[in-house]
């Protein structure tokens, strides 16, 4: 099954940013990720991880060797940039050749609800499909709320979890492109 994803692109190349009460036009650009950004990439992680669910062996094992884990392997990591800073991480895991696993998406506090977390799913999409992937697997858990109405944004759909990789997801989505 193919989906046709309408979201106007003018929703998410520029954004206006309100934070600490001074409101300023940022562009937020989607780059992939070098070593240089590792701490950032463990950082966003980990922030994320801690307030929401918590920080897992398999997400360590991520976390601290990003290039052995995902990027050898056949994978991507995506981050979000905007002034020089970094504000949000994707990755797509190769599981094999036709799945990719979308993990560690993560947008910091105070940049959530700016629609960054669309952008990094659109440059997930855009690759799957540009390297012929048949679907997108992922694993989260009911309590993000946020999360779920991304997903289902997306139109990602439940299926049943045979096999759970992390201990803190109860629920795993597919996406078939």
């Amino acid at each position: 099954m193919n989906i046709n994803i309408d979201i106007k692109v003018s929703e998410i190349i520029s954004e206006t940013f309100i934070i600490g009460g001074w409101s300023r036009m940022g562009k937020v650009g989607i780059i992939s990720y070098e070593d240089r950004y590792h701490n950032d990439l463990k950082k966003l992680s980990y922030e994320w991880l801690e307030k929401y669910v918590f920080v897992e062996p398999e997400d360590e094992r991520i976390l601290n060797d990003p290039k052995e884990v995902i990027l050898d392997e056949g994978g991507y990591i995506f981050l979000a940039k905007t002034d020089n800073k970094i504000v949000g991480t994707v990755a797509l895991i190769k599981v094999d050749n036709d799945t990719f696993e979308l993990a560690k998406l993560a947008v910091t506090e105070e940049y959530k609800g700016l629609k960054i977390g669309t952008k990094l799913m659109m440059k997930c999409l855009d690759v799957a499909k540009k390297e012929n992937y048949k679907k997108i697997i992922l694993y989260t858990n009911h309590n993000l709320e946020g999360a779920m109405a991304l997903y289902k944004k997306f139109k990602f759909k439940e299926i049943s979890i045979e096999e759970n990789k992390y201990m803190g997801s109860d629920i795993k989505m597919e996406l078939n492109i």
